[in-house]
């Protein structure tokens, strides 16, 4: 597996979490003091799109690595539970480092 696979995760691990935060926070606003509906709108629709390229990366790395469907199906998710994606990709990254090939040449050690 290329380290590509497991960059892009990441990233929108990272944002789809960000976003998701975002829109939470919005979401108070919005039902909580009747402010930025406008703004919680945008928010919601930028979320959904990153979303799914998050879906669409997660699925790749998955289906790279042989992931269980169980575990599979706990990372997609994991972008829809507000702070669950930070931890959920970090513990991929724990299990996907060992799997990369990298390319890179190795050291013999004396």
């Amino acid at each position: 597996m290329k380290r590509s696979v497991l960059t892009r995760y990441r990233v929108m691990a990272y944002v789809t979490a960000v976003m998701l935060l975002v829109l939470c926070t919005c979401m108070v606003f919005k039902y909580g003091f009747d402010k930025g509906e406008g703004l919680t709108l945008v928010v919601s629709q930028v979320h959904g799109v990153l979303y799914i390229i998050y879906l669409i990366f997660a699925f790749d790395l998955g289906s790279k690595a042989k992931w269980p469907m169980g575990k599979l199906l706990w990372v997609l998710i994991s972008g829809t539970i507000p702070t669950a994606a930070f931890f959920v990709e970090r513990k991929v990254v724990r299990e996907v480092e060992p799997l990369i090939a990298d390319g890179a040449p190795a050291t013999a050690e004396a």
